[in-house]
Order: structure tokens, then C-alpha cells, then sequence
């Protein structure tokens, strides 16, 4: 993704309730919010934001847009990005969650066939603290540094964010890949892309239980990724009885009933320890962590 703080967004489902508060805070943290989609709501001002009908009238007044952020209801969210892509922008945060995977499937496809990123759903978004907020990250538990966030977890995002900025350890970018059972984004692509980032030093990756993303992660981490990496896998004290919220979640307990490896925290956690990945037993040992990782900041001359 190219993300500067003269980025372009749009937001489809502006007068959604979410889509009209979460507007109004990344127009007010400094986002390029340049138009809303409500249909049959053209023509109107949501807090300086005009709003049109359709994503192709509002490009052919503002000009053309990098991102979209998605909030519509899940039964409609796809349409919406597909709309989004068949206007020409190539960047999308679907914040919308339960989509149908169905939907997802045939969204993905079409996202590959036209090289347009797809972060979510059921995500917040990303933000590059002190320049750019897409979605509906709390950027008051952000502050601008060198360590870059990647998650499942929309809360524990904010709270192992938290936790840095009250350490003194800024954040460089925060990604939440989504917590549906199929996203459009990985780890993996994110690992990457902070792995190439110059103003990237460290990695947080947090996981959980569900699905088989974060074993992918290490081994991938293992044998491409330079920079050190700090995981937390949340669920180590989950009830083992019970399938939890997440449809990747759900997914992942009835995939260990039936005897695969995968899923569950105890796998991931092993699959980070195989790999001579540091895991941390809790969120507040992250920062302490980090901190033995990260080089000392460079003094100014």
C-alpha cells in the first residue's frame, strides 16, 4: 500500500452510524477524507465531508482516490468494494465484519486480478501515528516512533499500542488484517512490507487462536525476515471447551476436534518457538521486550 498523508480517502457508508463518527476522527486526526457514499444522500455535507451517491460521481468532482475505507452492512460491503475498484482506486479497508466468505472469495479474486490491496474485514484499519489515519484505530494510544503493529485483534491492537507509548517506544504503523475467517490481507504480506520500511525497526505481530495464519507467519518470519520480531498469541487461557467469536476462531477449535495441528494457541505459540521467535506471555511484557531489540535512536548532531 502507498500511504502518505496526502492520500486521497473516500468512505462508502458515511451515514452509517460507525461511518459517520469514525469520518469525522480521521478528518479531524488530519486524513484526506475527500468524499462520502450514502446512496440517495447526494448532495449533502457530513462535517465538511460532501457526499454523493455513487463512488464514480464523486471522483469526477474530487478527482481520483487512493484509498476507501468500507463500513456498509456486511451483506452489501463487497458490492461496495467492488464498486470501489471497478472506479479505479486500488486501496481498500473494509472495517464492516461478517461478511459472507463466499463474498469474500469473489472479492479476493477480483483484488488480485486488478493489484488492488484489500485490508479486512473486521479490521480497524491502519494508522501511521502523527500522519494518517484510515479507519478506526484509537489514535490517542498512538504516538510516531520506529515499531511497526501487525494484528488480528482489533482491542488488543489499541492496548499493546498503548502499552508502547506509555514505555517511551513510539509506533512507525499499525495494521489490523482483519479477524474474519477470510481476509484479504495476511501476515505474511504485512511482515513484508514493514520488513522493507525504512522508518520500521521492530515488529509487533499479534495473534490468536483460530486458523493457521500466525504458523504461516513464523516460518515465513524464520526464513525471510531481517528485523526482530516480537509475537503475543492471545487465547493461551481461553476455555478449551467452547469455539470462540471470531469466525477464524470458530474454525480453528473445530479443526483441532477433528486432530489437525493447526489452530490452536498452543500450536502457534510452538510454531513461533520452532522458529527462535521471542513470544511474549502478556501484553505487558511487550514493551520491555522491544525495548532489548530496538538500536538506540540515533543523536542528533
Amino acid at each position: 500500500m502507498k500511504l502518505t498523508p496526502e492520500s486521497k480517502v473516500l468512505v462508502q457508508g458515511i451515514k452509517e452510524p460507525l461511518g459517520a463518527i469514525h469520518a469525522a476522527l480521521m478528518k479531524e486526526y488530519g486524513t484526506n477524507v475527500v468524499a462520502g457514499i450514502s446512496p440517495g444522500e447526494g448532495g449533502q455535507e457530513l462535517n465538511g465531508i460532501p457526499i454523493f451517491d455513487l463512488v464514480e460521481q464523486a471522483i469526477a468532482v474530487v478527482g481520483a482516490i487512493d484509498i476507501s475505507v468500507i463500513f456498509v452492512k456486511a451483506y452489501s460491503a463487497v458490492d461496495a468494494a467492488l464498486e470501489a475498484i471497478a472506479a479505479g482506486i486500488r486501496q481498500i479497508v473494509i472495517v464492516s465484519q461478517g461478511i459472507p466468505p463466499l463474498d469474500m472469495v469473489r472479492l479476493i479474486r477480483k483484488a488480485e486480478s486488478t493489484e488492488t490491496s484489500i485490508v479486512g474485514p473486521n479490521s480497524p484499519g491502519i494508522i501511521i501515528p502523527g500522519k494518517l489515519l484510515v479507519g478506526t484505530h484509537l489514535s490517542q494510544v498512538y504516538t510516531p516512533g520506529r515499531v511497526g503493529i501487525i494484528s488480528r485483534c482489533s482491542t488488543l491492537t489499541s492496548e499493546v499500542a498503548l502499552q508502547l507509548t506509555q514505555a517511551g517506544i513510539g509506533q512507525s504503523i499499525s495494521v489490523g488484517i482483519g479477524s474474519d475467517a477470510i481476509v484479504g490481507s495476511s501476515f505474511v504480506q504485512w511482515l513484508q512490507i514493514l520488513d522493507e520500511d525504512d522508518n520500521t525497526e521492530a515488529i509487533v505481530l499479534i495473534g490468536e487462536t483460530g486458523g493457521s495464519s500466525e504458523e504461516l507467519a513464523a516460518h515465513y518470519i524464520a526464513e525471510t525476515i531481517d528485523k526482530p520480531v516480537i509475537a503475543y498469541i492471545a487465547g493461551r487461557y481461553a476455555p478449551k471447551e467452547k469455539p470462540l467469536s471470531h469466525g477464524s476462531a470458530i474454525i480453528g477449535f473445530f479443526s483441532a476436534e477433528l486432530g489437525t495441528k493447526t489452530g490452536t494457541t498452543e500450536s502457534k505459540i510452538a510454531a513461533f518457538e520452532s522458529a527462535k521467535i521471542k513470544i511474549a506471555p502478556r501484553p505487558s511484557a511487550i514493551p520491555e521486550m522491544v525495548q532489548k531489540v530496538l538500536k538506540p535512536p540515533k543523536k542528533k548532531k
